[in-house]
């Protein structure tokens, strides 16, 4: 995805060059001796990204969303049930909701830090409420003492969107996944943990769940043909779990470097033009999936960055309330200002591990040559 940028988001190219021999050297040595679907590279898989998460059981799913509908059937969350979930998340948090048969009550983020805000999820609680899906929005935990404690006080799931937070940990030592009920990733390419394709996972300590889990991924099925739930099939595949144990042991790592990069661009664009910066708590509460600032010129600065070579995005244009679903979610325009004002504001600047400093300071230059030409 280096592309036409000399500064691109991503860059799997440098990603995988340095250890490519060693990789293709695994994913034959599987292709010959395991199989294909359910194979021992997604039983070790599972078994090891769970540990490292700090959870009981893993359960590799065909993406993340699958994860997050899935961990919610397990968990019996289904038609009327209400699921509290804040507005400002990637459309499919929202939409995952639906089809696992609830319906998502939007709460609008708290405007420091984006994530969801617990005096929101208080507000927004009602007799049909039966879980909490706390997003980790680019990366940054959401506050997750504050959750727990409401959760518990009113006998609430409380699940972790936690696609954007591979590797994220708190003060307190827990990592993302770990805090709920049920942990839900994404190994989409892009992610900090990322697969060469499509692929998700589940994290709980609770065994009842990681045993319907394991069901629900395979057709609802108990045994090779006795099937006790209506189901999809939706597993990780063997491949790809292999390549994600070999990155597995880099993860910490590669999340060090994108705090690296955070840090240098708080320490050039702190007090740049209008940019707000973003929340960061310090510690391993950030793993900067993404670096989002916050401008009123956004779409300016974007324009001036791409014709610069560098690819800032935006994460996300359209908060999930707006987009034209074949559901209509029963909110409308203003009904969350902090977020419908996030979606007007935020550009996400370059923060992938593979970039250099060289390139780091190219993206630094350039948004204070927009600024102060």
């Amino acid at each position: 995805m280096g592309g036409k940028y000399e500064v691109p988001s991503k860059d799997y190219a440098v990603q995988y060059g340095p250890w490519l021999p060693e990789l293709l050297e695994e994913l034959t040595r599987v292709i010959l001796e395991e199989n294909p679907v359910l194979g021992t590279s997604l039983d070790l898989f599972e078994a090891e990204f769970a540990a490292h998460a700090g959870a009981r059981f893993g359960i590799g799913t065909g993406s993340g969303t699958d994860a997050l509908v899935l961990a919610m059937r397990s968990l019996g969350i289904g038609k009327g049930d209400e699921v509290i979930v804040p507005a400002n998340t990637f459309f499919a948090t929202v939409t995952a909701v639906v089809m696992a048969g609830g319906r998502p009550v939007l709460v609008d983020p708290d405007p420091d830090t984006l994530n969801l805000s617990v005096e929101g999820v208080v507000r927004a609680v009602t007799p049909r409420t039966r879980a909490i899906i706390a997003v980790h929005l680019y990366g940054l935990l959401a506050p997750m003492a504050g959750l727990l404690e409401v959760a518990e006080s009113l006998g609430l799931h409380l699940l972790e969107d936690a696609a954007q937070a591979h590797g994220a940990r708190g003060a307190d030592g827990r990592r993302a996944g770990a805090f709920g009920c049920a942990g839900c990733f994404s190994f989409h390419p892009g992610k900090n943990l990322g697969a060469f394709g499509d692929g998700g996972m589940i994290t709980t300590s609770d065994r009842a769940v990681a045993d319907r889990a394991r069901q629900l991924r395979n057709l609802g099925k108990v045994t090779k043909y006795e099937v006790c739930h209506v189901a999809p099939n939706t597993k990780l595949d063997t491949l790809q779990a292999a390549l994600l144990r070999m990155k597995l042991p880099r993860l910490d790592g590669w999340n060090g470097r994108r705090r690296r990069i955070a840090a240098r661009y708080r320490e050039v664009l702190e007090g740049v033009g209008d940019l707000r910066l973003p929340a960061d708590p310090g510690g391993e509460a950030h793993v900067h999936h993404l670096f989002v600032v916050r401008t009123r010129r956004r779409d300016a600065l974007r324009r001036h960055l791409r014709g610069a070579g560098i690819n800032a995005g935006i994460h996300y244009p359209i908060p999930p309330h707006l987009q034209k679903l074949d559901q209509d979610l029963g909110y409308r325009e203003g009904d969350f200002p902090v977020a419908e004002g996030a979606a007007d504001s935020v550009l996400s600047l370059p923060i992938s591990f593979e970039l250099t400093d060289a390139q780091v300071d190219q993206v630094c230059d350039q948004v204070r040559r927009f600024f102060h030409g």
